[in-house]
């Protein structure tokens, strides 16, 4: 894919060789934007494509620190615009676009939907699914201390995180709570772990969110831990959690894609 600082790689998943025209679904993985690629998610990108029964493309943004804020956000911006404007090296017919993202990629997902609203792309964007998002640097939450250590991500790995990704804390394209206005977002499923210490960043933008009139729908994996979507396994409840949080976004972008075809129809 063509970006800002040079190809950026990608990949595509689908269950289906060949599909009439609908949405795609743009991943962001997680990893504190430091860590993680296409292959550490693909499993669960897999599940997501057939799980939606539509064409995910995962894209494997620049990592910091060798590439700092915001380049991650401006690959993944990149890279919408351009599964938005109908590729054909992509092979599919694109009338629409949701962006999905676990962790960081729930950050960077955030932050393309509002960059997408602010300069539209070539298509829309009809929903987002952030998976346990960091959805706030600056802020002081109370389960950043609660699960500080022994739940997989700890205080120490998020301060690591960020000092190599050396964010603008108080800038939106960091922290999109502190984005002037969320007004005419697309809709939103926002999926947080009950033991994880950015859990109260996602339950804070559900709520921000809602208070600027973003049909949200919130979901808490209860029990569980950050990076369960990449733990099946290991944590028999992870796939459950899952299972839940797919179906629902599948409902939520039928929904969404329905509602834009008569729109479009309508016009």
């Amino acid at each position: 894919i063509p970006g800002p600082a040079g190809p950026i790689p990608a990949r595509l998943f689908d269950v289906r060789e060949s599909r009439e025209p609908g949405p795609v679904v743009l991943f962001f993985h997680g990893g504190g934007f430091v860590i993680g690629n296409i292959d550490s998610h693909a499993s669960f990108t897999a599940e997501m494509s057939r799980m939606l029964d539509l064409p995910v493309v995962s894209i494997d943004y620049r990592l910091a620190p060798e590439s700092p804020w915001p380049a991650a956000s401006d690959d993944c911006e990149a890279a919408a615009r351009w599964v938005a404007s109908n590729p054909a090296e992509l092979g599919r017919a694109v009338t629409a676009i949701a962006l999905a993202g676990d962790s960081a990629g729930g950050q960077i997902a955030a932050v393309a939907a509002i960059d997408l609203r602010d300069a539209p792309a070539a298509v829309p964007v009809i929903g987002q699914l952030l998976i346990y998002p960091a959805a706030d640097f600056g802020g002081d939450y109370a389960s950043a201390s609660h699960f500080a250590e022994g739940y997989l991500l700890t205080a120490k790995g998020m301060d690591w995180f960020n000092e190599c990704y050396g964010p603008d804390f108080d800038h939106p394209r960091a922290s999109p709570m502190r984005h002037a206005t969320l007004e005419g977002l697309p809709p939103a499923l926002v999926i947080t772990a009950s033991l994880d210490p950015i859990r109260d960043q996602g339950r804070a933008y559900v709520g921000a969110l809602a208070a600027a009139g973003v049909p949200v729908i919130f979901r808490e994996a209860v029990g569980n831990i950050h990076g369960f979507v990449t733990l099946r396994r290991a944590i028999p409840s992870a796939q459950g959690d899952v299972a839940g949080m797919l179906v629902a976004f599948r409902a939520l972008l039928t929904e969404a894609e329905a509602n834009r075809v008569m729109t479009q129809a309508a016009a």
